[in-house]
């Protein structure tokens, strides 16, 4: 992520292969002056690695708002408290800084499970939204997540729901857990992946699926630079369109 310290972030342009885009009209809430990313998907199918990628390649920003959610249940927790509260995740929400997201403990079975549970929380989503939308509103950015597309940015210039087999991202999960040397049973890694889709999929609020606009990528058989190839041509195709 890129941003300044306190309040709303302040987003820093990355280096890449093309300069940052030309801004657009300013628009309503949900609308950006500038070049906005979205890149969707269910845990780890990819998406982002894939979003740092794009962002480096483009000069753009890159935040991955999954650690909002993460960050606001890791505080649930530090109370000793159920991340289903939501009153309690209201606050929390609303008192996040950009210190949360630089916790070593964001990631792992606890971590994903706390933050799928206040992201299941109306209040919490609302109280993150604009958080979110100053971030890419002026200059644009590269936002991961699961409702980016659907409600953070409708009117984003290019939409990608990045997807795999649910035994693919149980793969690379435990891959993933293996490498920062936590013990995690295949079966368990996988039972975890699909509750985490379950409770995604099936919440009220912004129900984790694809914008009726977004090009879906299955990374179920494609390594990281092949899905970052193909991504980065989806994306100058949809901007030459756009043009």
């Amino acid at each position: 992520m890129s941003g300044g310290s306190g309040g709303a972030p302040r987003p820093g342009a990355g280096g890449g292969e093309e300069g940052p885009a030309q801004p657009r009209p300013a628009g309503a809430a949900g609308r950006s002056r500038s070049l906005v990313i979205a890149v969707d998907g269910p845990a780890a199918a990819g998406k982002g690695t894939l979003a740092r990628r794009l962002a480096e390649a483009l000069g753009l920003p890159h935040l991955d708002t999954g650690l909002l959610y993460r960050a606001v249940g890791r505080r649930v927790l530090d109370r000793g408290a159920d991340p289903r509260d939501a009153v309690l995740a209201e606050a929390e929400a609303r008192s996040l800084t950009e210190d949360d997201l630089r916790r070593p403990d964001l990631r792992g079975p606890e971590a994903d499970m706390a933050a799928s549970a206040v992201a299941a929380i109306p209040a919490v989503r609302a109280a993150l939204l604009d958080w979110q939308r100053s971030f890419a509103r002026d200059r644009g950015a590269v936002m991961d997540g699961r409702d980016i597309g659907t409600v953070v940015f409708p009117d984003a210039t290019v939409k990608l729901y990045v997807d795999a087999a649910p035994e693919e991202r149980a793969r690379r999960r435990l891959l993933e857990l293996r490498a920062r040397g936590v013990a995690a049973d295949p079966g368990q890694v996988l039972s975890e992946v699909l509750a985490r889709d379950a409770q995604d999929r099936n919440r009220a609020t912004a129900p984790l699926r694809p914008a009726a606009d977004a090009v879906v990528l299955d990374t179920t058989s494609l390594d990281a630079d092949a899905a970052f190839a193909r991504a980065l041509a989806i994306v100058r195709e949809r901007l030459a369109g756009a043009a």
